[in-house]
């Protein structure tokens, strides 16, 4: 064990809140000032559905969350009451203003086909073409929608879900994955055998498939067990519960995420410098292609609100099975970056002074050139390897852990940043192990190695798919795999970039 005398701490980054007031801490925040008034929706409409059973269990956890929902703990900071949606996010949330039931034998029994594709794929048709329908037909504006599932449609829907052999129910098609991969490649002149083929398109998850196919249409969906929000965990079909967090806890994260896909902003993090984006690189491998070293690349834009843009990139042969990395050639990594500064201009109206590129591995200098080649005259491009770390344990005197925030730079361009840690305010650690460390490494550029740490401090407090003091990951990289997994979970057209909330 040595004692290090030179490590840093990265002070808390502020947040600001409506009346332009400073808070660090986002439940806080929102509790004594409210949302940023900037594109602050008025109302909120959403459209639920789901069975019979977790349709009435939304309604009521949506009364439940019209009033305040106690802390499980009073006595401590970091178990704060709800205090009301309408109290906390000043916006009203309507009523559901659609309900579209969908029959749970219907379900259950395409849960259960003996073809895994065929089954999440049918169990994806029930819920999308129902959306899908509704948007054409009505005239009844939705915000978010709501997709409430039983407890067997979250088990079941998953990549390494199994059905035992006596509950299956036979697939009409039945087709080896391997033979559907190279059907998709080289089509058989047999109509029956490409029908088949067609479902191992999609990705073997509910979550992300429905997703995927929905982007056309610009819902916003929001997946939510109906466990999640029933009373002590219940499932309504099986009847048995399971852990979850509080009441409290959950309406503080499901109303943010909700405020935030319906338009609003929480929070923005304060005094950032003018003119600055972050783009993390999302690579995703084509499991149904023939060829292993095919993947799809995609960018997410951030500013300092948090809003963001997703831009898929072309599919190509990006992955080296050789150094298990994914590295984009020059005219690709150009075109990223055109798309993100175009996209930039719209809403800022000029091109960024400075654009920071996250990635889990390094950039090759190639990419890094085209990368800087691609922007204007004045933008100044950081290329910033992120990932994490193992390799230390930092231990403090005393029975608390390494305080959030704490830095160990090992050079002038490579730090060990704890983004998960001890938390004076709450005057606890929200975790269970020894924290580990973020590596944080300029592998391109010349910022100072000291602003990249506290940009990534600030960009841990980005997290609006839940209410929390600080994450452990920067919002560039937090939601990469489940951006990487929509950008593949279907055969999609070429859309416009879409605004962060669809994938979340």
């Amino acid at each position: 064990m040595t004692r290090l005398e030179s490590l840093q701490h990265f002070a808390e980054p502020q947040l600001q809140f409506g009346f332009g007031q400073l808070f660090d801490d986002p439940r806080t925040g929102l509790l004594a000032f409210g949302p940023l008034e900037e594109r602050r929706p008025l109302e909120i409409r959403v459209g639920v559905i789901g069975t019979l059973g977790s349709i009435s269990v939304f309604r009521a956890w949506w009364q439940r969350i019209k009033g305040s929902i106690p802390a499980q703990r009073p006595d401590a900071t970091h178990h704060l009451a709800f205090p009301g949606f309408e109290v906390a996010f000043r916006t009203q949330w309507r009523a559901p203003v659609v309900d579209i039931p969908v029959s749970q034998l219907e379900l259950s029994s395409v849960l259960r086909s003996s073809d895994r594709h065929q089954a999440i794929f049918d169990t994806v048709s029930i819920f999308e073409s129902q959306i899908r329908r509704r948007l054409l037909d009505d005239d009844i504006a939705v915000d978010v929608w709501f997709v409430v599932v039983p407890e067997e449609v979250y088990l079941l829907g998953r990549p390494q879900s199994r059905i035992p052999r006596a509950a299956q129910v036979p697939s009409a098609f039945r087709m080896d994955v391997r033979l559907a991969k190279r059907l998709l490649k080289q089509p058989s002149l047999f109509q029956e055998d490409m029908v088949a083929a067609e479902v191992y398109r999609y990705e073997l998850n509910f979550h992300h498939q429905l997703k995927a196919r929905l982007l056309d249409t610009g819902a916003v969906i929001q997946v939510v067990r109906e466990s999640t929000i029933a009373p002590n965990g219940l499932d309504s079909l099986s009847g048995s519960t399971r852990r979850r967090q509080d009441d409290a806890t959950v309406a503080w994260n499901l109303c943010t995420t909700t405020f935030f896909k319906a338009g609003g902003r929480p929070w923005k993090l304060a005094r950032v410098r003018e003119g600055v984006c972050y783009v993390g690189v999302v690579f995703k491998k084509n499991e149904l292609s023939a060829d292993e070293t095919n993947a799809c690349c995609g960018a997410q834009m951030f500013l300092d609100s948090g809003d963001g843009m997703v831009f898929k990139g072309a599919m190509g042969p990006w992955y080296s099975s050789s150094t298990k990395q994914f590295h984009l050639p020059p005219s690709e990594a150009a075109e990223l970056v055109t798309k993100v500064i175009e996209a930039y201009r719209v809403e800022r109206g000029g091109a960024p002074k400075e654009m920071f590129i996250h990635g889990r591995a390094r950039f090759s200098d190639d990419e890094a050139a085209a990368f800087q080649n691609a922007a204007p005259a004045g933008t100044r491009i950081t290329c910033v390897c992120i990932k994490r770390a193992s390799d230390m344990k930092l231990f403090r005197l005393g029975t608390t852990p390494v305080i959030r925030g704490t830095a160990h730079r090992l050079n002038s361009k490579r730090a060990l940043l704890w983004t998960n840690g001890f938390v004076p305010f709450l005057g606890t650690y929200p975790g269970r192990e020894v924290p580990n460390p973020i590596s944080i490494e300029v592998t391109h550029g010349d910022c100072e190695i000291e602003i990249v740490l506290g940009d990534v401090m600030g960009l841990t407090k980005l997290n609006f798919n839940a209410c929390i003091y600080g994450d452990g990951l920067p919002v560039t990289l937090r939601f990469a795999d489940s951006v990487g997994e929509i950008l593949t979970a279907a055969p999609l057209p070429n859309l416009s970039p879409l605004p962060f909330r669809h994938y979340i």
